[in-house]
């Protein structure tokens, strides 16, 4: 028969307090997980990120060897010749994990939430994830955000982009300048090449900041968040 489809992905979520009318997919960063993104996040805040209409989920990628980690079993949503920008990306492993992500997504437009009100991003790889789901397969997503994250010189999402005449979704970025594992100027010239391909870009630096998240980061995103996927007025029958 075939292969068996995948499974969904584990995923730890936050309900809005009101009425669900957007969605927000938080990616984490390598050898993560779901629950350990959104208890990062929860520690920093002192509680949830959470919205009166956003309900905000937080997938775990599953493990698969990691070639940074020798091949040793990891959480990653792809795998890596080396943690550099400066090799080809591992684009089978991005291919794959882009097909199960866009299930996820499925899920949130059967629950009546419409593309365009819906939020994908995350932190260090999974924010390069995100950019990979969102240019090169998802146009049509409300946003993306890419916390402490890069992608590679010759990246397929730049490729994507040559030949895409569409309005793009806005990337909101963030990186630390004392960032030792994920060097700011990967994530500057990220934000350079999409910029100059068309998409909305804006890039937040954070002095001092090693690979990490931050409160006054954080509180900037959920800002952004909330101006990109605003309270829809109560519709009138």
């Amino acid at each position: 028969l075939g292969m068996a489809a995948p499974t969904a992905l584990q995923r730890s979520v936050v309900l809005p307090a009101g009425r669900h009318t957007a969605s927000l997919i938080f990616l984490h960063g390598s050898g993560d997980t779901g629950q350990g993104a959104r208890a990062w996040i929860k520690q920093i805040l002192n509680q949830d990120m959470a919205f009166q209409h956003i309900k905000v989920i937080y997938p775990t990628a599953p493990a698969r060897p990691y070639t940074p980690m020798k091949g040793a079993l990891s959480t990653v949503w792809f795998d890596r010749y080396k943690i550099s920008n400066d090799c080809p990306e591992h684009i089978e492993s991005i291919d794959s994990m882009c097909r199960r992500l866009t299930d996820l997504i499925n899920d949130e437009i059967k629950n009546d939430i419409a593309k365009n009100r819906i939020l994908i991003g995350g932190f260090s790889m999974g924010g390069g994830m995100a950019m990979h789901l969102a240019y090169r397969f998802h146009q049509d997503l409300a946003g993306v955000f890419a916390l402490s994250s890069f992608l590679n010189k010759d990246s397929a999402v730049y490729q994507a982009l040559k030949k895409n005449e569409s309005v793009l979704p806005e990337l909101f970025q963030c990186h630390g300048t004392a960032d030792e594992l994920v060097l700011y100027s990967w994530g500057e010239e990220t934000n350079k090449m999409l910029k100059s391909q068309g998409v909305p870009t804006s890039l937040h630096t954070f002095p001092n900041l090693n690979h990490e998240l931050s409160r006054t980061e954080i509180e900037k995103l959920k800002t952004w968040i909330v101006k990109k996927l605003p309270v829809e007025a109560t519709k009138t029958n």
